[in-house]
C-alpha cells in the first residue's frame, strides 16, 4: 500500500468536510465515543478509518482506540474503501449486517441500496438499476454519492469483494472461476481489488482462513468452519439480541410442503428451503439459535444465524444470502426497535419479555404473493400441479415454488399482474405505488395487501385495517404488531 498516505490526505482536505462530518460536531464526537466504548450497536451503521494506518473498521473493533484526530468517518464501507482505506483484520468491518435504514426506507437511496444488495448492478449494470427506479443514471449516481459517499459501481465492488472473500475462505472453487462466479468483468480486476481491499492476494485470503480454521473459530459474521461439502457454509451476522423462536414458529406453521421444511426440536431447529435465483437454484439451511449469541467483551453484543447453502451456480450467492437476511429480518435495529416501542405502556411489557424480536421477510417477494392470497394448503396443491421438480431431490424439498407466468390460469388476476410487471415486488419497488397496484387487483383485499406490503415488501411500518395499532408506533407498527401476536400465542 506504499505510497497511499497521499490519497487519505487529499480525500480529507478536499471532499471531507463537505460529504462526510467535521471533527469538531456532535454527531463526530457521538460517532468517536461509541469507537472509543466499542459499541456494537453501531456497527454497520457507519465505519471509522485511521489515516495512518490506512485500515477501515466497525465501531465495536477490539483493536486499540486510534488518536481523535486520527479517524475518520464513512457510512458505507465501500466510501471508506473508495478513499484508500483497506478493511481490518482483525474485525472485518465488510461483514457486519447492514444498514437499518436502506431497509426501512423508502425513497431512491433506500430502494438503490436494496437493489444494489440483491446484485442488481452485477446483473444489469448501472443502466439497469436506473430503469428499476425510474430515475436517470446520473441522477443515481449523484444521490448515491451524496448521501452514502458512493456511487453504484463502488457499492457493487465492495460487494464483489466481500462475496469473492467468501468464496476463497469456504469452497474449492478454483480462483479464475471464484473471480467471474462474484461479478468481476476479468481476473485482473478481481486480483486487484482483492489486493486494494484486503492488502492481500486470493492467494494468501485462502491460506489465511485454512490456518484459522486449524486453530479457531472465525469472527462473526463471516464464513464459519464448516467443510466444503457442507455447501457454503456462512454466518449470517445480526446486531444486538436475536428472538429465533417466535421467527421459526412462524416458518414452521407457513412450511409449503416441497419447498420448505423445519425440522428438529425446539430452539434447535433447521429451516431449509428452494429458491429460484437469477443463474440458477438453490437449497439453503438455517439453524435456529436461541441465546447465548453475542460475543463476549461487546458493550451490546451481537451474533449469528449459522447457514448453509447449496448453489447450482456460484454467480448467485450475493442474491442468496440477501434473501436470508431479509427472510430472517437479519439487518434490524432491535435497540431502535426496542427504546420507541418500549417506551408506550401497552407495549413495554411485551418488549421487555421479547428484547430483539424480528419481523420476518420473504425468501421470493411473488411467492409470499401467492400464498398470502392462496393460503398454505392450496399453496401446496400448487406447488404439485405446476412447480419445477428439482433435478435431484433433497429429503423432503422436491419442487421450486412456481413462477406466476406458470399460476396465470390457476391463480387468476395476481399472478397475472405479477407476471406481466403491473405489480412490483422486487427489492427496489416503490411501496406506496406497489400497495396501489396490488389494491387494484381483483380478489385481494385490505389485509391481504398489508400482509403482503410488510412481508414481501420488508415494510416495518405497516398497519392492517381495523388494527389498534396508534401513530405513536411509527415507524415500527410492523414489530408492535408482533408483539402483540407474540403475547396472544403465549399460553
Amino acid at each position: 500500500m506504499k505510497g497511499q498516505d497521499t490519497t487519505y490526505d487529499r480525500t480529507y482536505d478536499t471532499a471531507y468536510d463537505t460529504a462526510y462530518e467535521t471533527p469538531y460536531d456532535t454527531t463526530y464526537d457521538t460517532r468517536y465515543e461509541a469507537v472509543r466504548s466499542r459499541d456494537g450497536r453501531f456497527d454497520g451503521a457507519f465505519f471509522f478509518a485511521v489515516r495512518t494506518t490506512g485500515i477501515y473498521c466497525r465501531p465495536s473493533c477490539p483493536a486499540v482506540t486510534p488518536k481523535r484526530h486520527n479517524v475518520r468517518f464513512f457510512t458505507t464501507a465501500a466510501a471508506a474503501q473508495g478513499s484508500g482505506f483497506r478493511a481490518c483484520r482483525r474485525c472485518r468491518p465488510d461483514a457486519v449486517p447492514g444498514s437499518a435504514d436502506w431497509n426501512a426506507r423508502a425513497d431512491v437511496v433506500g430502494r438503490a441500496m436494496r437493489l444494489i444488495g440483491d446484485g442488481v448492478v452485477d446483473r444489469e449494470g448501472v443502466a439497469g438499476l436506473a430503469v428499476r427506479l425510474g430515475y436517470s443514471a446520473r441522477q443515481v449516481q449523484r444521490q448515491l454519492t451524496a448521501e452514502v459517499g458512493a456511487g453504484p459501481v463502488a457499492l457493487a465492488r465492495a460487494q464483489r469483494a466481500h462475496t469473492a472473500r467468501t468464496l476463497l475462505q469456504t469452497t474449492g472453487l478454483p480462483v479464475t472461476e471464484i473471480a467471474f462466479a462474484s461479478g468481476f468483468t476479468s481476473v485482473r480486476q478481481f486480483n486487484d481489488t482483492i489486493r486494494a481491499v484486503y492488502a492481500a492476494t486470493p492467494t494468501e485470503l485462502r491460506t489465511a482462513a485454512r490456518s484459522s480454521r486449524r486453530t479457531g473459530t472465525p469472527a462473526v459474521g463471516t464464513p464459519s468452519a464448516a467443510t466444503p461439502a457442507a455447501g457454503i457454509a456462512l454466518r449470517l451476522a445480526h446486531r444486538g439480541p436475536y428472538r429465533a423462536g417466535p421467527v421459526f414458529d412462524l416458518l414452521e406453521r407457513e412450511a409449503v410442503a416441497g419447498v420448505e421444511e423445519v425440522g428438529g426440536p425446539a430452539g434447535g431447529r433447521t429451516y431449509r428451503r428452494t429458491l429460484r435465483l437469477p443463474h440458477g437454484t438453490g437449497i439453503v439451511a438455517v439453524d435456529e439459535r436461541p441465546g447465548g449469541t453475542g460475543r463476549a467483551g461487546a458493550l451490546h453484543p451481537g451474533g449469528w444465524l449459522d447457514a448453509r447453502l447449496h448453489l447450482t451456480d456460484p454467480r448467485d450467492l450475493t442474491t442468496a444470502v440477501q434473501r436470508l437476511r431479509r427472510l430472517f429480518d437479519l439487518d434490524a435495529d432491535p435497540y431502535a426497535v426496542d427504546e420507541r416501542l418500549g417506551a408506550d405502556p401497552r407495549l413495554a411489557p411485551l418488549v421487555a419479555a421479547r428484547p430483539g424480536l424480528r419481523a420476518p421477510g420473504a425468501a421470493d417477494p411473488e411467492e409470499y404473493a401467492v400464498r398470502a392470497l392462496v393460503g398454505r394448503t392450496a399453496s401446496e396443491r400448487l406447488v404439485r400441479a405446476h412447480g419445477k421438480a428439482l433435478d435431484t431431490p433433497c429429503g423432503t424439498l422436491t419442487h421450486l415454488f412456481p413462477e406466476p407466468a406458470a399460476l396465470t390460469e390457476a391463480v387468476g388476476p395476481l399472478a397475472v399482474a405479477l407476471a406481466d410487471g403491473r405489480v412490483r415486488l422486487d427489492p427496489g419497488a416503490d411501496r406506496d405505488d406497489a400497495e396501489a397496484a396490488l389494491l387494484a387487483v381483483p380478489g385481494l383485499d385490505a389485509r391481504t395487501v398489508a400482509a403482503i406490503r410488510a412481508r414481501a415488501l420488508g415494510d416495518p411500518d405497516v398497519a392492517p385495517p381495523g388494527a389498534d395499532v396508534p401513530d405513536t408506533w411509527r415507524p415500527w407498527r410492523t414489530y408492535a404488531l408482533h408483539h402483540l401476536r407474540a403475547a396472544e400465542e403465549t399460553p
